[in-house]
């Protein structure tokens, strides 16, 4: 036995040839991350991959988080300068390969909040322009580029919630204690009030997720008075509360929501794998159509605002991330790429789920990656440890396990005492 054919690092590490594919709001157009002379550029051309070109040019840091704006004209990202994190927001005009930036505030930080269809024109972003310690809220109007301060943060503010009208109207406070409390205002001008209190022990597992619709209701992920954060419907008006989904190990994960209706469609729990739970029947047929498409894991990244056509990344462990274009009507998906084609000429190791039972009786979670062609005994082994502790790893392709992988190390990674998604109990 021997090992496989060595993978160079710069196929494992360098840039992938593409990644991070969204489709246009009105679904004609399609948009990309890609080098241009080495460096990652927000590349649009027709659906079909015909007319593709650049259309930011970032010669330094490259281009990692854009989005569309719904006007289906612009789209935006964020990008600082030398690694300092002060992101400024970044215009493209993809109809006329016109870029300018909208916040050139010199160590200031923007994050972007939200955008919706429903008002295509509008970003809400913050920035800590005035505090450096706190990020207030502003209207962004994309046409003229107008910034309108909407919600000052007082200090505490951690994390906004607007409603389907872009109005401010949620937000969660950090407490001395560690805990953290849930504000409501009827509108986006009213006086804030507590309505919920998360204790230390709930703070890191619990917040708000979205409005309804009509913004009488918030969905919330919540873990008090049980282990794993569920997924809740909560009513402002009496702090009444209906659960959606929850599991008694695993807290919620990603939720995909309606953009119409605002209610949730499918909710996900990251066990050893990522397993979705399909809550609007309409959507059963699309997800059982998406899940014959590849063997990993998916997610729906991207949607039109018609909701015809979804774009659907699938990760897996043994090798690059795919994407495909699904169409709801025909119930088909179409391949486009995938991320780093050149690892299809080199054999990857599978990543196995495992897990064992610490001394005092807790079972801890993780993932047992064996080098190819050596067999299973008397290996070096690295132990992998992953960052936060905030977080932790989970089941697909990563560049650093299957490179030790590929030199004959096996690789173990434990997603030990703090690391999320297992529960209060496990984080705390």
């Amino acid at each position: 036995m021997s090992l496989p054919r060595l993978i160079p690092r710069s196929v494992l590490f360098g840039n992938p040839e593409r990644a991070a594919p969204q489709l246009s709001p009105d679904g004609t157009r399609m948009s990309y991350l890609a080098p241009v002379d080495g460096v990652l550029n927000v590349w649009v051309g027709s659906i079909d991959g015909q007319g593709v070109r650049p259309v930011t040019v970032d010669r330094d840091r490259g281009v990692r988080l854009y989005t569309w704006a719904h006007d289906n004209r612009h789209l935006v990202y964020l990008q600082d300068k030398g690694g300092d994190e002060n992101w400024w927001l970044y215009r493209v005009d993809a109809t006329a390969d016109k870029e300018d930036v909208l916040t050139p505030f010199d160590g200031v930080q923007v994050q972007i909040i939200e955008h919706n269809k429903h008002r295509p024109h509008e970003l809400l972003i913050g920035m800590n322009k005035e505090d450096p310690r706190a990020h207030d809220v502003y209207h962004l109007d994309l046409r003229t580029g107008e910034l309108t301060l909407v919600a000052k943060n007082p200090g505490e503010i951690l994390h906004w919630v607007p409603d389907a009208d872009l109005r401010v109207r949620a937000a969660v406070a950090s407490r001395p204690d560690g805990g953290s409390d849930l504000l409501i205002r009827e509108n986006g001008s009213s006086e804030w009030r507590s309505a919920v209190q998360w204790g230390l022990e709930d703070s890191m597992t619990s917040g708000p997720v979205a409005f309804t619709r009509d913004g009488h209701h918030l969905y919330l992920r919540d873990s008090r008075g049980v282990n794993a954060a569920r997924f809740v419907k909560w009513d402002p008006r009496n702090g009444t509360s209906e659960v959606i989904a929850e599991d008694p190990q695993y807290d919620v994960s990603d939720v995909l929501m309606d953009p119409d209706a605002y209610e949730p469609q499918m909710i996900s729990f990251v066990k050893a794998r990522r397993e979705w739970h399909v809550l609007d029947e309409s959507l059963r047929s699309d997800v059982t159509a998406v899940r014959t498409l590849d063997r990993g894991d998916f997610a729906v990244t991207n949607r039109t605002d018609l909701d015809d056509a979804w774009m659907v990344e699938f990760e897996q462990d043994m090798g690059p991330a795919s994407y495909y274009v699904f169409d709801r009507l025909r119930k088909a998906g179409r391949f486009l790429f995938h991320s780093r084609p050149d690892l299809a000429e080199y054999d990857l190791a599978p990543m196995e789920p495992i897990s064992f039972t610490a001394r005092d009786g807790l079972i801890i979670h993780g993932y047992l990656t064996i080098p190819r062609g050596v067999g299973r005994s008397m290996l070096p082994l690295v132990m992998n440890v992953h960052g936060g502790p905030w977080y932790r790893d989970v089941w697909g392709y990563d560049p650093e396990v299957q490179w030790l992988a590929n030199r004959g190390y096996a690789v173990l990674q434990v997603n030990f005492r703090d690391s999320t998604g297992y529960g209060k109990r496990f984080v705390n």
